[in-house]
């Protein structure tokens, strides 16, 4: 893979000349600020990062989440940049390149969970779910809805997946200009395709990374092709896709300790005793304890809390540094696509980072709240499914539409019609029973937390 190609400007629709001349900045630049005033960004307030309907302030959502993965992936960016620079693995690198894959990283840190639908990860697994227990046995004209399916759109929804929807989000649905959405340059998408797989060829738990989960459905599939000839990665991962992956697990693992402090999960003690037994490096380990002994001796309120926050910061720099050794390590297995694994490099960052990750999933993860809100969640998604799916199947043929079926597709917005309308122009209508069905998923991943709950409520009768 050369850079020239990875970090292309072009788009699916091309400017006009008369603007070009006018606007100095790069694609990239322009990429920002066409994501910062998106409604699927603005979404993104309202949607869960861990802690579903939580009504702290405190707590993040997807919102912050991502602003705090852009942040991380542009200082990760600037590191290698740096690195990049004044060592000799590729002469090539320019200044230009620097300032480039700063201004994609931290476009791609904004959008890399723009397709989630509500309810975190959660939401992606109660989807899955309710396909895997309900598409056998539905049916279309008598006949099963698989039969009309090829291998891999039913996969695509057996197998659900937030990072292929984000994909679907900014190439179509979200303000579809000419069917193109957002219409970003094509450097910044690859850039967000994680995992260059399709549905069918998925292998959880495989030892290259970018076969473990979906990074497009089929309806995207066209798209996908043309992005990855563009900027030259075929399947490969872009080595830009490795540094969102670094800059989100950073981000996560530290937010998810510090939220789970917050919300009691666990004690100072608790944590300092969960890093030693989990084998963290004493160097770090004696870091949070400078803090908390620091706070102590200056009188500040809430040692323990102003402890484990400083040394979650100090940790991202640490974390930062090693995956900028990681890439550094690794680039010209990176460049030609045959580097399989993540960046954090070095064993004891990523013992710690591990130990975060572990101990967030322990103690929050597994707790009576958050087991109580999945369980409020799956309602809801079942449900809106449950309605959902039955009435898109018969929209837009000549099957009769009862007058419940009819309401219920009131609820799909108008520019997800227009998209499907303009997949299925000039096929028939038994081709498009799986474009029918994304109708039902495009409008539940589009919806924010609170939307649900309400909407939900409203149509069961539980709100007046």
């Amino acid at each position: 893979m050369k850079w020239e190609q990875l970090l292309s400007e072009k788009r699916a629709v091309r400017e006009s000349a008369a603007s070009g001349k006018k606007d100095r900045r790069s694609g990239f630049e322009k990429d920002y600020h066409r994501i910062i005033v998106s409604s699927s960004f603005r979404r993104l307030q309202d949607k869960t990062q861990v802690f579903p309907l939580d009504r702290s302030d405190f707590i993040r959502t997807r919102l912050t989440h991502s602003l705090e993965v852009s942040s991380i992936g542009r200082s990760l960016s600037q590191n290698i940049g740096a690195v990049m620079r004044a060592g000799e693995a590729d002469p090539a690198f320019t200044p230009e390149n620097v300032r480039d894959i700063c201004d994609i990283l931290q476009c791609a840190g904004l959008i890399h969970d723009i397709g989630n639908p509500p309810f975190g990860h959660f939401g992606e697994e109660a989807i899955r779910e309710w396909f895997v227990k309900h598409l056998p046995g539905l049916t279309y004209r008598d006949r099963p809805v698989t039969s009309y399916l090829t291998e891999q759109q039913r996969e695509d929804l057996l197998h659900f997946e937030g990072n292929a929807q984000g994909l679907r989000m900014v190439t179509k649905l979200d303000y579809p200009v000419r069917g193109m959405g957002m219409n970003l340059t094509y450097g910044l998408l690859s850039a967000m395709i994680k995992y260059p797989t399709a549905s069918n060829l998925t292998v959880p738990g495989a030892k290259e990374i970018k076969r473990r989960k979906t990074g497009y459905f089929a309806s995207e599939e066209k798209e996908f092709r043309e992005i990855t000839k563009e900027t030259g990665t075929g399947n490969f991962r872009n080595p830009l896709a490795l540094i969102l992956e670094a800059a989100d697990d950073i981000a996560y693992a530290t937010a998810d300790i510090e939220d789970a402090f917050k919300k009691g999960f666990f004690s100072y003690s608790v944590f300092a005793g969960e890093l030693e037994a989990r084998g963290v490096a004493r160097a770090f380990r004696d870091k949070l304890t400078d803090q908390y002994d620091l706070a102590r001796l200056t009188g500040l309120m809430g040692p323990e809390e102003y402890a484990i926050r400083t040394w979650l910061r100090e940790m991202q720099d640490v974390l930062i540094v090693a995956a900028t050794d990681g890439f550094a390590e690794h680039y010209a297995r990176i460049m030609d696509g045959s580097y399989p694994g993540e960046l954090i490099s070095g064993k004891t960052a990523r013992v710690l980072l591990s130990a975060l990750k572990s101990i967030a999933y322990d103690y929050a993860f597994t707790s009576m709240s958050i087991f109580k809100t999945e369980i409020a969640a799956n309602n809801i998604l079942t449900y809106l499914l449950d309605v959902l799916v039955p009435s898109v199947l018969v929209y837009d043929t000549d099957q009769k539409i009862g007058l419940m079926e009819e309401k219920y597709l009131s609820l799909i917005p108008e520019n997800y019609r227009q998209v499907y309308h303009r997949a299925a122009e000039g096929r028939e209508t038994d081709d498009c029973v799986y474009d029918r069905i994304l109708l039902a998923t495009d409008t539940i991943s589009g919806m924010t937390d609170s939307y649900a709950r309400d909407l939900y409520a409203e149509l069961t009768g539980m709100r007046a």
